[in-house]
């Protein structure tokens, strides 16, 4: 049972002797009695309300748990993983490693990102760094339920930085043209394959030639490379979901002629590749071929490969495609993601829509007016029948009182 006692070796401090909800039995030692007092109901009250933090756990250092948490994200894929982890080591780590989670505050956090902003980390590195860190605080939060880490998680309720959208450069069909016709001729293909495929670069770089179905136009996207620290690795797509795309016939022409002179021998032979054949890096085909091309063709200098994709889309759009359909096309894992990035693209209907409310109103009025004249009689000619009017009802015209009747004079008592 929790008591107070004088502590047995220092006579002048009091000790508190309390069993934890594991069955521990724990102390701490205090100068005042008041003092002992004090954190004694509190602890109590704790374990009443299964709110006791074990102090061992919550005094675990940050760069712990952090690689212990880093360790169990091997499902992520390989650039997601790397990136995560070159943002634990890089930034956050530094900042919180040797920090004790108990220690780790609102305000530090707050603090961590204004640094962010002044050094220059974007918008989109400092929101992505900072759900690492509230991922890893939340795990943390939830696993305090049962191991008793932490109360509650320091990182809830703080706003993400937020995203300044990039503006997209897109192309039109002259200037796709222009450019592949600038293109070497072994990756001429590979520029409309981007443009009118809109295939990401890991998806292009990753296609073979069991891949290409010329018979049937078709073209399936099963495989995405990357390449992580020097390292090429082949995996699945970004949302782990393949798709088949129905080429178009100049496209599949193309495509035939490039597996007879440009691509690798076998089903598993890469459809784009380097000279020697090795699979293309993205940032040695950027600095040798793409930049070189960009500017000869006089394109914008912020032009990336990525904005082919982008030139894609608008294509589709131009060509009276549905959401639904470019969403499959282009592999989104949504259509809200689609229309999200692409929303602007589509032509808009508010002009539509106020023509038809427009008519709607037209119309009521032009009824008012039909009706107002099917209830008006025509003009009475004077010989005091009944008048049709110009809708077809009968009228009677104005008289005033009738005559009295012969001999009801007499019974009504009129003279």
């Amino acid at each position: 049972m929790a008591h107070i006692r004088r502590h047995p070796v220092d006579k002048t401090k009091w000790q508190v002797r309390y069993i934890d909800p594991t069955g521990r039995e724990r102390s701490r030692t205090f100068r005042r009695r008041v003092d002992a007092e004090r954190f004694l109901v509190h602890v109590e009250a704790q374990k009443q309300r299964a709110e006791w933090i074990d102090p061992e756990r919550s005094a675990t250092k940050f760069e712990d748990l952090a690689g212990r948490w880093i360790a169990t994200r091997s499902h992520l894929k390989p650039t997601t993983f790397e990136g995560y982890h070159s943002l634990l080591r890089v930034h956050i780590i530094p900042a919180f490693g040797s920090t004790r989670l108990d220690r780790i505050d609102r305000m530090s956090i707050e603090s961590w990102l204004a640094e962010r902003r002044q050094a220059g980390l974007s918008a989109s590195r400092r929101r992505q760094a900072f759900q690492i860190l509230r991922q890893i605080l939340r795990q943390i939060l939830e696993a305090a339920v049962q191991d008793r880490y932490l109360p509650s998680n320091p990182a809830a309720g703080i706003k993400l930085p937020k995203l300044t959208r990039r503006e997209e450069l897109y192309l039109d069909a002259e200037q796709v043209e222009h450019l592949a016709s600038l293109a070497p001729l072994q990756f001429r293909a590979l520029v409309y394959v981007f443009a009118y495929g809109g295939l990401r670069w890991g998806e292009a770089v990753a296609l073979r030639r069991r891949r290409v179905d010329v018979l049937r136009s078709r073209l399936e996207v099963a495989e995405s490379m990357a390449d992580v620290a020097g390292q090429i690795i082949f995996g699945p797509t970004k949302n782990y979901r393949n798709r088949t795309l129905v080429l178009p016939r100049f496209l599949r022409d193309m495509l035939n002629d490039h597996l007879l002179h440009y691509t690798g021998p076998g089903p598993e032979g890469l459809l784009f590749s380097a000279e020697n054949g090795a699979p293309l890096r993205n940032s040695n085909f950027n600095r040798r071929v793409w930049k070189p091309l960009r500017d000869e063709a006089g394109l914008p200098e912020g032009l990336r490969i990525h904005d082919l994709r982008h030139t894609a889309v608008a294509f589709l759009v131009s060509q009276g495609a549905h959401p639904e359909a470019i969403k499959r096309y282009m592999g989104h894992s949504s259509i809200a993601v689609t229309m999200d990035i692409y929303g602007h693209l589509f032509p808009s209907d508010a002009e539509d829509l106020a023509d038809r409310l427009d008519a709607l109103f037209r119309r009521t009025q032009t009824d008012k007016r039909r009706t107002k004249r099917w209830l008006e009689p025509e003009s009475d000619p004077g010989n005091g029948d009944w008048q049709r009017a110009d809708q077809g009802l009968l009228f009677a015209p104005s008289a005033g009182f009738e005559p009295a009747t012969p001999g009801l004079g007499n019974l009504c008592s009129i003279p």
